[in-house]
C-alpha cells in the first residue's frame, strides 16, 4: 500500500476530526442566536428608539415649527453660537497640550513623568460637576481670585499676554534652531543666559507697551465664572485626556529612530516635527480631535455649574435643551436635541470612515498594541 493511498483513505477521518474540534471550540448555535438577539435588543431599546424619538418629537408639529424653534428663538440661536465658539477653543487648547504632553511622555524620561501621566487621566475619574465647582471656588466671587478679578481683573492681562508671547518666541527659537552646532550663526549662538535676559527684556517692553497704549481697561472686573472664559475652562478640563491619550501609545510604538535620523541629516525641530512626526501620528491625532470634539459638544455637568444657566448669555446647547424641557417646550427641546444628535451621528460616521482608512498596523499603534 502506497503512502498516497494511505493519505487518501485517512483524509475523511482527518476532516471529521478537524470539524469535531472546531465545533467543540464554538458555542452552540442556540446560544449564539440568544446572545445576538439580546445585543440587538439592547441596542434598539437604548440607542435606536431614543434617537428616533428625538427626531420624531422635533418634527411632530411639522418642519416649519422645527425650523422656527431653531432659528427664530434668540436664546436658542445664542446657545448654538456659543457652543460653536466654546468647543473649537477648547479643542484647540487640548490639541496643543495633547501634542506637547504626548511628546514629553513618549520621548523623555524625567522626574514626575508618572505623575504627569496620572494627572492627564484625572478628568476621567473626577465628576464634571466637581470640576465645575472647583473652578467656581477658584475664580468665583467668593473664590481665591474672586475679589481681585472683581476689583481690577484686567490688570493681569498685560502680564499674561506678554508671558504667552515670550513663551511662543522661546518655543519658536528652540524649534527652528539648526540641529547641528556648526550651522548655528548669529542669534542661534547666543548662550542660554543671554536668551533669558532677552526674554525678560521683551516681557517688560510688551507690558509697558500695553499699559501705555491702554489696550486693556482699568478698574474693571474680569468675569470668568458665569461667562465664556469659564465655559472654555470647564470644557477644556473634561476633554483634557482625549488627544494626549490617543497620541501617547502611537508615539511609543513608532519610536524615535526616524526623528533622530532626521536630526542627524540636518533637519531642525520644526522640519522634524512637520515632516516626520506628524505624518506618523496623523491618524491618532485626527481620531483624538474627533473624540475630543464629540465630548465637548455634549458636556453638561461642568458647564452647568460654571455658566449660571443664564438664558441668552451662558447657555450652551445641552443647557438650552434642559431649560426648554423644564419649561415644557417639548418641540423646542427636541429640536435642539436633534441638532446635537445629528452632530453625534456625523461624528460617528466620520470616526467609522477614518477607521476604515487606517491601515492595520496603524490601528495597532493607536490602540497601544503591536501588530
Amino acid at each position: 500500500m502506497t503512502v498516497e493511498t494511505t493519505e487518501v483513505r485517512d483524509a475523511p477521518r482527518t476532516r471529521a476530526a478537524a470539524t469535531k474540534i472546531r465545533r467543540a471550540q464554538q458555542d452552540p448555535a442556540w446560544l449564539r442566536w440568544i446572545l445576538t438577539g439580546l445585543a440587538i435588543a439592547v441596542v434598539v431599546v437604548l440607542i435606536v428608539l431614543p434617537v428616533l424619538h428625538v427626531f420624531a418629537g422635533a418634527l411632530a408639529e411639522g418642519a416649519g415649527v422645527y425650523w422656527k424653534n431653531l432659528v427664530e428663538d434668540p436664546d436658542t440661536r445664542h446657545a448654538i453660537g456659543l457652543t460653536l465658539t466654546v468647543v473649537p477653543i477648547a479643542v484647540a487648547a487640548n490639541v496643543v497640550f495633547g501634542v506637547a504632553a504626548a511628546w514629553a511622555i513618549a520621548r523623555f524620561s524625567f522626574p514626575g513623568r508618572t505623575l504627569l501621566t496620572a494627572l492627564i487621566d484625572l478628568p476621567f475619574s473626577v465628576s464634571p460637576v466637581v470640576a465645575g465647582l472647583m473652578f467656581v471656588l477658584i475664580f468665583g466671587l467668593q473664590g481665591y481670585f474672586g475679589a481681585f478679578l472683581r476689583r481690577d481683573g484686567y490688570a493681569i492681562m498685560p502680564y499674561l499676554v506678554s508671558a504667552l508671547l515670550v513663551l511662543l518666541l522661546a518655543v519658536a527659537s528652540f524649534v527652528f534652531r539648526p540641529s547641528q552646532r556648526r550651522a548655528r550663526r548669529g542669534l542661534w549662538k547666543t548662550p542660554p543666559l543671554g536668551l533669558a535676559l532677552a526674554g525678560a527684556t521683551v516681557f517688560v517692553l510688551l507690558v509697558l507697551a500695553q499699559q501705555a497704549l491702554g489696550v486693556w481697561p482699568t478698574n474693571k472686573s474680569l468675569k470668568i465664572i458665569f461667562a465664556t472664559p469659564g465655559l472654555v475652562l470647564a470644557t477644556a478640563f473634561v476633554t483634557f485626556p482625549f488627544v494626549a491619550r490617543e497620541l501617547i501609545p502611537v508615539m511609543n510604538a513608532i519610536g524615535a529612530d526616524e526623528e533622530l535620523a532626521a536630526l542627524s541629516l540636518g533637519a531642525n525641530g520644526w522640519q522634524m516635527f512637520w515632516h516626520v512626526t506628524v505624518p506618523n501620528v496623523k491618524w491618532g491625532l485626527v481620531y483624538g480631535i474627533i473624540l475630543c470634539n464629540a465630548r465637548a459638544m455634549g458636556e453638561f455637568g461642568a458647564v452647568y455649574v460654571v455658566s449660571g444657566h443664564i438664558a441668552g448669555e451662558t447657555d450652551t446647547m445641552p443647557l438650552r435643551i434642559e431649560k426648554l424641557f423644564q419649561e415644557y417646550n417639548m418641540p423646542g427641546s427636541f429640536a435642539v436635541a436633534s441638532v446635537l444628535t445629528l452632530l453625534a451621528i456625523v461624528t460617528l460616521v466620520v470616526k467609522r470612515k477614518l477607521e476604515d482608512r487606517i491601515p492595520a498596523p496603524e490601528q495597532g499603534r493607536r490602540t497601544g498594541a503591536h501588530p
